[in-house]
């Protein structure tokens, strides 16, 4: 087989400074985008890298095939008694194949089934050239990217989500011919705004990225750029006697700000430390970007890392710019603290009910009085006293009022805790304000304090509850009450932390306070639990070893308790790598078959009397041994325990398939064999139904 002739691609578009915190998504929908019009177009490569920085979207392709490989077609027609008259004249369905095929009738062939006989085209169809296809490919590429709101420039009715300025296909040494967005393809792309702002010629796509970096002063490579930011962060943070902060999603950010990063220290004053630590992480990371310093103790440092996007020939002008930047946003900040101080958060609670929480909902007051009840439900579960719990309610939205959460609003929460600290308030009521936000996005930390978690689960719930009763539940990747965020926070809360609760009683608690029209409550409930326990499926199958039949048999048994839920679950988990386990199942199925073709035929009582053939007398003396054991073990929620025990069934349970006719002639002995059948039915359900689960 002749080997297929290959050649580097690439495709890089131009544009203006494209949106930081959408540009590492957009870089790797186009780079999977592209690689599947590729499958899709049978043209063979090799390794892809996605590249992107402010002003470009790019993808390199190692060794894209030349040309799509040639294939055999073959086209099934109408039968031939259809396509053809008596006289063998061609029918329209026969001219019509021809047509579709690009040749006459006579140029058909013809196919013998087992189902009579049928034309058919067979031809050899060579591949269309790569350059042909690229085109194409890229534009569908592009079209598929996850873009909000595209725009319009100039008088072109192109629309993308930046203007766009130039354009590069190179496939090998190769120029791709092609118009994409209102540019024509080239070879050249442009380096930094300003260190390189002329044309860059590119040879081939292997000299892309050395040429950029060399020449043109971009790291056009969006993993490398960032890891160097990390770096260069770290290092300058270590210099200054300290280590660097933020999180993964600022390195992103800057990474995406930036085409040639340098890092500078840049320092505030030290009087500015007085503030909460949160207050000054804030300003530097939402507001500027920067990158906080701390000492070893995590005492924050009056140092940050700013990392400009130019080579700067006098470093020092660029540091005292971002130090002016920077002291009137503490300055701010420190007014709001002391200003927020200066009156107590008691104060605001009668303000709240001018607070509109969301129309048709009440106000925040409102809110605060349906958690505060769910959370007195809620106390005694977590261990917290109900007067914490209460106080700490009537408390958690008065921040909401503050200028310090009115200017960083990612901050409500905690600037409760703080001033409820300042105002005296017990430390049990300042920790869950504090706390009742939490978590607030995936793997983030949990409640600590029993008063936090009861005010945590309460305040999720009601957001449930409320935005269901308005019928503004999540749809496909929509959800902008956050009510996924929420569900999962509720549910790893309960777990984790193992709080026995009832969750369809807490819902439906909910679900009863809410002031908007519900025609139907019941029926509202039980939207609200699926939709928790659909995040909870969700959160399970992330985990390796649990599959989705798993979870299934356990749902179907309804448990109110997500502990209980969860221990089930592990139970059943723990159940399949028995090896009874594959038998049991297939049993627990056969006897739902036979249970469901007898119309509910276990019903009736079982008669231990009427048992006659030795199979089924073992089986019951098996199963009464059996109940004795689990029954306790059921009582104490030891399901693993009760599971093992059953397992111990699958002997006397394959002997009575074996020998015993359950759909017996005699009516009185068929019924109590399908008693029997039910109460050993009966007995693995009251743990899940195993009859889910794919074992093999």
């Amino acid at each position: 087989m002749a080997k297929i002739k290959t050649a580097d691609f690439l495709v890089e578009v131009g544009t203006e400074e494209l949106p930081p915190k959408a540009l590492k998504s957009l870089m790797d929908a186009f780079a999977a985008n592209l690689q599947a019009e590729l499958l899709e177009n049978r043209l063979a490569h090799g390794e892809l890298l996605a590249c992107a920085t402010p002003r470009r979207l790019a993808v390199l392709v190692d060794e894209l095939a030349l040309a799509q490989p040639d294939r055999e077609v073959e086209l099934k027609g109408p039968p031939v008694s259809v396509a053809f008259d008596k006289e063998g004249i061609p029918r329209p369905a026969a001219l019509a194949f021809a047509k579709k095929c690009g040749v006459d009738v006579a140029a058909l062939g013809r196919v013998r089934t087992d189902k009579g006989e049928w034309l058919n085209y067979q031809a050899s169809e060579q591949g269309a050239p790569a350059e042909q296809l690229l085109p194409g490919i890229v534009q569908a590429s592009l079209d598929r990217l996850p873009v909000p709101r595209r725009m319009r420039w100039g008088a072109s009715d192109m629309e993308f989500v930046r203007p766009v300025h130039w354009l590069v296909m190179l496939h090998g040494k190769n120029v791709v011919e092609a118009e994409i967005l209102g540019v024509r393809a080239g070879n050249q792309s442009r380096g930094h705004r300003f260190h390189a702002p002329g044309a860059l010629t590119i040879g081939a796509p292997d000299q892309y990225l050395s040429l950029l970096e060399k020449k043109g002063f971009v790291i056009a490579d969006f993993a490398e750029r960032r890891q160097r930011i990390v770096e260069k962060v770290d290092s300058a943070a270590r210099n200054a006697g300290g280590r660097a902060g933020g999180d993964l999603a600022l390195f992103d950010e800057v990474a995406a700000l930036t085409e040639w990063p340098v890092a500078i220290t840049g320092s505030f004053d030290e009087a500015f430390l007085k503030l909460p630590k949160e207050v000054i992480v804030a300003t530097l990371t939402d507001h500027q970007r920067y990158f906080p310093v701390s000492k070893k103790s995590g005492e924050l440092m009056p140092v940050f890392v700013t990392v400009a996007n130019i080579e700067s020939a006098d470093p020092s002008r660029v540091r005292d710019g971002n130090e002016r930047v920077i002291r009137p946003r503490l300055a701010d900040a420190a007014f709001f603290w002391d200003t927020d101080r200066r009156s107590k958060l008691v104060e605001s609670v009668d303000a709240l009910a001018s607070v509109v929480y969301q129309q048709g909902l009440g106000s925040m007051a409102d809110k605060s009085r349906r958690v505060a009840a769910l959370a007195d439900r809620i106390a005694a579960a977590t261990g917290s006293s109900r007067e914490d719990v209460q106080r700490a309610a009537l408390l958690a939205k008065c921040d909401l009022l503050s200028g310090m959460v009115g200017e960083f609003p990612e901050l409500q929460g905690v600037m409760g805790r703080y001033y409820a600290e300042a105002d005296g308030e017990a430390a049990a009521v300042a920790a869950a304000i504090g706390e009742h936000y939490l978590p607030r996005f995936a793997g983030d930390v949990l409640p600590a304090t029993p008063a936090g978690m009861a005010l945590a689960i309460a305040d999720k719930l009601d957001t449930l509850a409320g935005i269901f009763a308005l019928d503004k539940k999540p749809t496909g990747s929509r959800d902008p009450f956050g009510l996924r965020r929420a569900a999962l926070g509720l549910i790893r809360i309960i777990i984790e932390n193992d709080l026995e609760l009832d969750l369809d009683d807490l819902v439906a608690r909910a679900v009863k306070a809410q002031p908007a029209k519900i025609a139907d409550r019941k029926e509202l409930t039980a939207a609200v639990y699926e939709f928790i326990i659909e995040r909870l499926r969700a959160w399970y199958l992330e985990r390796a070893g649990l599959g989705a039949e798993m979870f299934e048999s356990v749902r179907s048994r309804r448990p109110v308790s997500l502990l209980d839920f969860d221990r089930r679950l592990k139970a059943v988990a723990a159940f399949c790598r028995l090896e009874e386990a594959s038998s049991l199942a297939a049993a627990n199925k056969r006897i739902g078959n036979i249970l469901r073709q007898a119309n509910g035929g276990s019903a009736a009582k079982l008669k231990p009397s009427a048992l006659v053939d030795a199979a089924e007398v073992e089986l019951h003396a098996a199963l009464l041994a059996a109940k004795n054991t689990v029954a306790p073990l059921l009582a104490k929620r030891e399901y693993t325990e009760a599971l093992g025990v059953l397992a111990g069934l699958r002997a006397p349970i394959d002997r009575f398939f074996d020998d015993v006719m359950v759909m017996s002639d005699d009516p009185a002995l068929q019924k109590n064999r399908l008693a029997l059948l039910g109460a050993l039915r009966d007995q693995f359900l009251d743990i899940a139904d195993i009859s889910l689960l794919a074992i093999s």
